[in-house]
């Protein structure tokens, strides 16, 4: 008899998938939302300190400092940048693998998507090489280079793909990293047992991880992966859940790191791997888009067709779309693969298989990438597939929702892409802006949750507020899967618009949101911001621009909003980071960082509120512009 775990789940803003989870018969995540509602006070302040064996230790009124006397603020902060930098060392593995995946496949002369990438980042790189491999490998090299640099010895790169003003007063303030690798292992020592003592210096340190963090970790991993996979080219395509096809075996893949697995997606359309399917019934493989490297694989869906299926869901919606019964392997590779979609994978008999030992999940076969033996590998992975789509098969219910998503979604928005569609120049947009048809631009990022109303509820309220207010919103990260999957992409959305904005959107054919792809591409995001900054002749405080990662979760949101803060930009966050028990932390975060770097941290967990806060600091923006 199957369980019910029944109607208590938390709200979501796509009522379908709503729906969907309180009819199952497992438990999600959704369902233990309401078991997990009591949360640590202390833990929520930041105010626990269990760094030695005389705590843990916890700061109350009657208790104002630890038994070593460590008080408020260096706790907060303390944890707070151990958390940043494990976030920022998330990061730089996936940059520092993706940069060996380019340099491996240079040397081997494998294909090279994107020609016009690689002559970009080789020109700004300083690289004078005629040959397309060579050049590959010496752009590949740069990046490891200054990702192995020892952190008293200043990246090179920072410099070269920063933003001039920005560079300088990171300069001024003496933020500007050393090797990314080395900032992080200095950040754990930092914030160790009776060492620092310095909250502002601490603070200071999450800005250096920010920069790195940005500039290698999100910038450069895009600008990467688009030599080796290609650019990414706007088109419309469908998502969410109808996009699975049970006539195919389906492989959800969930992580941020495309390059791992780009040879076995090569292998699966090949006539072995199709004919091996053919013969236990089935038309072939598919890949079925979860978390960020489903929405990176979205984002370059024009040159995937044969293999891709589309882009189902964030991060929890990954336990829904296992639950269909359509879904025969999952293949991980780094987070965002929840430890909940386990007891369902044995459940539905799905095949997990890790290939990063980082994203090593319980009950999962490891087969870590190898790009020597890549093809070999790749068939291995293949076989084993089949095995779980034969065994699995006619054995497990179907729970299909075709009604589920949209057909019409933009995707492959990017910096590249969406300059050519404006006609090759960043000039029409900025005419938009100043003639007020756009009155500024929000970048609603990160990740999703299931707390701040709920999951995605915060982040769609939000969107749908700034647009109405003629506030164009691009995306970036699990927020775009939440978005999406609630219509808001789709050229019809345009009808939820401000009738400034509305009028603009129904010329152009595009939607008020535009999807830039997974939380990397938050990088893809300070890249426009950069470029139409540069053509005003501004630093980028001075744009109408404002930042959102209404629903951010985890450590490395906290270094992607570290880096928005180092550009000098207003992030709003609906929840606080566990910060609020260091009153210097709050200061600095909230007030003070506008005279430190321009930026500043909003808390509000009200979508109408938080968007009537934004939309002011645009039109002061466009205020003291003149505009």
């Amino acid at each position: 008899m199957e369980q019910c775990y029944g109607c208590n789940t938390c709200k979501s803003a796509d009522k379908k998938l709503e729906g969907f989870i309180r009819s199952l018969p497992m438990e999600t995540s959704h369902h233990r939302v309401e078991t997990q509602d009591t949360k640590c006070g202390f833990g929520l302040q930041g105010v626990c300190c269990r760094l030695c064996s005389n705590g843990p230790c916890r700061i109350t009124p009657e208790s104002p400092k630890g038994i070593c006397g460590a008080n408020a603020d260096t706790i907060v902060v303390r944890n707070f940048l151990r958390a940043v930098g494990a976030g920022s060392g998330c990061y730089i593995h996936v940059v520092e693998n993706t940069a060996r995946n380019l340099r491996d496949t240079a040397r081997a002369h494998g294909e090279l998507k994107g020609a016009e990438s690689l002559n970009h980042l080789a020109e700004i790189f300083g690289i004078n090489e005629d040959d397309q491999y060579k050049k590959a490998e010496a752009v590949a090299n740069a990046v490891l280079a200054d990702l192995y640099k020892p952190e008293y010895v200043q990246a090179e790169l920072v410099e070269k793909v920063g933003y001039e003003p920005r560079v300088e007063l990171w300069k001024k303030l003496g933020i500007m990293p050393g090797g990314a690798k080395s900032e992080v292992f200095k950040s754990v020592v930092k914030c160790s047992t009776n060492l620092n003592s310095d909250p502002v210096n601490m603070l200071l340190d999450c800005l250096k991880l920010g920069i790195s963090t940005g500039i290698y970790g999100l910038t450069l991993t895009n600008l990467l992966n688009d030599v080796l996979l290609g650019q990414p080219e706007i088109r419309m395509a469908p998502v969410g859940m109808n996009v699975i096809d049970p006539d195919y075996i389906n492989i959800m893949i969930t992580g941020h790191q495309h390059t791992i697995f780009v040879d076995l997606q090569e292998k699966l359309v090949s006539d072995k791997a199709v004919e091996m399917a053919k013969a236990v019934g089935a038309k072939g493989f598919k890949l079925v888009g979860c978390t960020c490297v489903g929405q990176d694989l979205q984002l370059r869906g024009a040159h995937y067709t044969d293999i891709f299926d589309g882009h189902a869901g964030n991060n929890y919606t990954s336990e829904a779309i296992l639950a269909t019964g359509a879904i025969d392997a999952v293949l991980s590779e780094f987070n965002c693969t929840l430890p909940g979609i386990e007891p369902i994978c044995d459940e539905l008999k799905i095949k997990q298989i890790c290939l990063d030992d980082v994203a090593k999940k319980a009950n999962a076969e490891l087969i870590p990438f190898d790009f020597e033996n890549r093809e070999e590998q790749s068939f291995v992975i293949i076989e084993k597939i089949i095995e779980a789509y034969k065994e699995r098969r006619g054995n497990v219910k179907m729970r299909l929702q075709p009604e589920h998503g949209f057909t019409n979604s933009l995707t492959g928005v990017s910096e590249g892409s969406l300059k050519n569609f404006l006609g090759g120049s960043w000039k029409p947009l900025i005419d938009l802006i100043i003639s007020g048809d756009i009155k500024g631009i929000a970048g609603v990022v990160g990740c999703s949750n299931l707390t701040a109303g709920g999951h995605d509820v915060l982040t769609v309220e939000l969107t749908k507020e700034l647009i109405a207010k003629d506030i164009i919103v691009l995306t970036a990260g699990c927020s775009s899967g939440g978005i999406e999957n609630c219509g808001l992409m789709e050229p019809e959305a345009a009808k939820y618009a401000g009738p400034k904005l509305r009028a603009v959107c129904e010329k152009l054919g595009i939607p008020p949101v535009l999807n830039f792809g997974p939380c990397l591409a938050i990088g893809r995001l300070e890249i426009v911001a950069t470029e139409i900054a540069r053509d005003l002749g501004v630093d980028l405080p001075q744009l109408p621009l404002v930042l959102s990662a209404a629903q951010w979760l985890e450590e490395q949101a906290l270094a992607d909003g570290c880096f928005g803060l180092a550009l000098g930009l207003p992030l709003h966050l609906g929840l606080p980071p566990f910060i609020t028990g260091s009153p210097v932390a709050v200061k600095v975060l909230t007030e003070d960082m506008k005279e430190i770097t321009g930026g500043q941290v909003i808390i509000d967990d009200d979508a109408k509120s938080s968007a009537d806060t934004l939309e002011q600091i645009i039109l002061e923006k466009r205020k003291a512009l003149n505009i």
